[in-house]
């Protein structure tokens, strides 16, 4: 379900969803170049580092968690708009609150998970990597508060598309 009419001046959730797209662009950018070291490495230099599989691992779930977050601030994520549209007005309104419970819940769930995870792994040593192993949890907790954050609003005001 999508926003029926784009603000007028950006809000600050509009601003800190452009700050998640900039940096799930830049994790994936990183991982190319992340990766594209690694094969010049292994293949033209016959040295292949090892710390390059653990950080693609950081930046890939940077990708994912930040890319989800600025989708739902979109309204751009998994949905079933065919069949919400089919329903009566009220109805869709309660299936979009109904959504939009559902991604605070899973995005506060991944906020919760990530930040225990990222705690208990930050005194074990990542393998071929200077870094603590929790730290590949950072992204999934700060991109699931996110979630949580950019699905909030849409609870207060659910969005139904015209028929």
């Amino acid at each position: 379900m999508n926003d029926a009419t784009p603000s007028a001046s950006p809000t600050a959730l509009d601003r800190l969803a452009t700050v998640a797209t900039a940096l799930s662009a830049g994790g994936l950018a990183g991982m190319v170049l992340v990766q594209a070291w690694q094969v010049v490495a292994r293949y033209l230099l016959n040295d292949s580092p090892s710390w390059t599989e653990p950080l693609t691992l950081v930046l890939l779930s940077t990708t994912l968690s930040f890319g989800a977050a600025a989708g739902v601030h979109a309204r751009s994520h998994f949905a079933f708009p065919l069949l919400v549209r089919m329903m009566p007005i009220p109805v869709q309104r309660a299936l979009a609150r109904l959504s939009a419970a559902l991604i605070v819940g899973i995005g506060g769930l991944l906020a919760v998970g990530g930040a225990q995870l990222l705690l208990d792994g930050l005194a074990v040593k990542m393998a071929g990597a200077p870094l603590p192993q929790g730290i590949t949890f950072l992204p999934l907790c700060a991109g699931g508060a996110l979630m949580a954050v950019f699905a909030l609003p849409q609870l207060r005001r659910p969005t139904i598309e015209a028929n």
